[in-house]
């Protein structure tokens, strides 16, 4: 039989009763387009909700080109964050995703170089390229300077994902690049 020491003992007990089941798992975001809202996750357990979120004007699903105002479905990265913004603060993301560009090509609606170009930054973890037909430069945002009453009362976006202000800089605190980000 093996002895352990008392120190040993009072470590393993301590790791096991009092580290939650989800303290190794990382923290995502899930923004739900139905519910105008987004939970702050790590595994399973939600850590906060943002409630009352716009998104793009013409609501969410695939979007098919630059300026049709929807919001992207899809799991995504943050890829880019910029805390100078115009709109308070922006954390971007890896759109346009492999499964965006795929579907995208078999629609038409790509060519099979940018679908490549689209493929090859995701494999090497770069931000994909901005400027195709899908659009580019999606993510979430503050208002800025923007109109709180109209944030209240309609989606406004081109496409992004909008918080208050406040809700934002509670954001901030999360975010970090690379993490997840599911969009439904």
């Amino acid at each position: 039989m093996r002895r352990i020491s008392l120190i040993g003992f009072l470590l393993l007990n301590y790791a096991f009763f009092s580290v939650p089941g989800w303290a190794g798992e990382k923290v995502w975001l899930l923004i739900d387009t139905e519910k105008q809202s987004l939970e702050v996750k790590k595994g399973n357990k939600t850590i906060t909700i943002m409630k009352d979120i716009a998104i793009g004007r013409n609501g969410a699903g695939f979007k098919h080109h630059l300026g049709d105002d929807v919001t992207p479905v899809g799991t995504y990265k943050i890829g880019w964050i910029n805390r100078k913004s115009p709109f308070r603060r922006f954390y971007g993301f890896d759109y346009p995703s492999v499964e965006n560009a795929d579907e995208a090509l078999l629609n038409g609606l790509l060519s099979k170089e940018k679908h490549t170009a689209i493929i090859k930054a995701h494999k090497r973890n770069q931000i994909p390229p901005q400027n195709t037909t899908l659009g580019g430069r999606i993510g979430i945002h503050g208002l800025g300077t923007a109109d709180r009453f109209i944030h209240k009362m309609m989606n406004w976006t081109h496409g992004c994902i909008a918080l208050t202000n406040e809700q934002i800089d509670r954001l901030d605190r999360w975010i970090t690049k690379g993490m997840k980000v599911k969009v439904k």
